[in-house]
C-alpha cells in the first residue's frame, strides 16, 4: 500500500494523468458546476464527432442552405421551386389582363372600321368620292399587305411599343377605308344585314370558344390547308363568274373564318388548351381576331348581295 500511495501515477493507465482540474469559478466541493449536467461538466467530445445543428424554434421554417441542407429536413420539397413565378401564362391575373388588353384594342379597331363602313354606305358624297377615286383601293391593298407581312413575320415590330400600335393603327385605317369602298358598292340594307349577322355569329362563336371543352388549338394545320383551298377557289372565281359560284365560295369562306375565330380565341385564352399565345403577343392576337371578323363580314355581305341578283 505504501508503494502504491507513494508512486505517482502508479494507479492509472499509461498516458492518463488523472482528472482535469476544475474550471475557474467552479465550486470544487459541490459535484455539479452546471445544474443541467448532474455530476459536473460534460466531457469534451472526442475527435471525429460532429456537433449536430441547432433545431429551429417551434413555428419557424428551417433554413434551406448550410448545415440544414446537409442533414436534410422533414419538410416536403416544393415541385415548383425552380419555376419562375409571375411569368407563366396560366397565371389568372396575367391571362385576364392579356384578354382585356386584346379586346380593348379589338373594340377600337372595330369602331374605326365599321364607322368608315357606315360613312361610305349612308353618305352620298362619300359614295361619289369612292366611285371617282378607285386608285385609293389599290393603295390601301398594298399598305395592308405590307403591314400585315411585317407584323406577322417580324417579332420586334409587333412587340415593341409604340411601334406596334402605330403599325396596327395604320393597318386598321387602311383596312377600314378599303371596306368602306367595298361597302359603297352594295345596297345599304344588305350592309346593315351583314353587320347584324356578323355581330351575332362572332358573339356566339366567342361564347362557344370560352365555354366549350373541345380544344381547337390543334387544328392550325387543317385550317391552313383549308385557307389554301379557299385561295385557289377564289382565283377560279375570277374567271368563272356566277351567282351559284359566288354563294358557294362566300359560304365556304364564312365557314372557314368562323373556325378561325374559335381557333384564335382559344389561342388567346391559353389555360388548359394545347397551344397558346405569349402575353407579349397582344397586338398579334388582336390582329388575328380583327381579320377573322372582317372576313366573316365580307363573305356574309357577298352572300347577301349575290342572293339578291336575278
Amino acid at each position: 500500500m505504501a508503494n502504491w500511495q507513494n508512486n505517482p501515477g502508479g494507479g492509472f493507465y499509461p498516458g492518463q494523468q488523472g482528472y482535469p482540474p476544475y474550471p475557474p469559478g467552479a465550486n470544487p466541493g459541490y459535484p455539479g458546476g452546471n445544474p443541467g449536467y448532474p455530476g459536473g461538466y460534460p466531457p469534451p467530445p472526442g475527435p471525429g464527432f460532429a456537433v449536430p445543428p441547432p433545431t429551429a424554434p417551434y413555428g419557424h421554417v428551417p433554413p434551406q442552405g448550410g448545415m440544414g441542407a446537409m442533414y436534410g429536413t422533414n419538410y416536403a420539397e416544393d415541385p415548383m421551386a425552380d419555376e419562375v413565378k409571375g411569368f407563366a401564362f396560366n397565371d389568372v391575373s396575367i391571362r385576364q389582363g392579356f384578354i382585356r388588353k386584346v379586346y380593348s384594342i379589338l373594340m377600337l379597331q372595330l369602331l374605326i372600321t365599321f364607322g368608315m363602313v357606315a360613312l361610305f354606305s349612308f353618305n352620298a358624297n362619300a359614295k361619289q368620292f369612292a366611285l371617282q377615286h378607285t386608285e385609293i383601293v389599290w393603295i390601301c391593298m398594298i399598305v395592308t399587305f405590307v403591314l400585315l407581312i411585317a407584323m406577322a413575320c417580324c417579332t420586334n415590330v409587333r412587340r415593341q411599343a409604340p411601334m406596334n400600335f402605330i403599325f396596327l393603327m395604320i393597318f386598321t385605317i387602311a383596312e377600314a377605308v378599303l371596306l368602306g369602298f367595298v361597302s359603297s358598292l352594295h345596297d345599304e340594307k344588305y350592309v346593315l344585314m351583314a353587320v347584324g349577322i356578323t355581330v351575332v355569329i362572332c358573339f356566339s362563336l366567342t361564347l362557344f370558344a370560352f365555354q366549350t371543352k373541345y380544344d381547337f388549338t390543334g387544328m392550325g394545320t387543317y385550317l391552313f390547308v383549308a385557307a389554301i383551298v379557299l385561295m385557289i377557289f377564289g382565283l377560279i372565281t375570277i374567271f368563272y363568274h356566277g351567282k351559284t359560284v359566288t354563294i358557294v365560295y362566300s359560304s365556304f369562306g364564312a365557314l372557314l373564318f368562323s373556325f378561325y375565330l374559335v381557333y384564335d380565341t382559344q389561342l388567346m385564352l391559353g389555360g388548359k388548351h394545347k397551344y397558346s399565345l405569349s402575353p407579349e403577343e397582344y397586338i398579334f392576337a388582336s390582329l388575328n381576331l380583327y381579320l377573322d371578323i372582317v372576313n366573316i363580314f365580307i363573305y356574309i355581305l357577298s352572300i347577301l348581295s349575290a342572293s339578291s341578283r336575278d
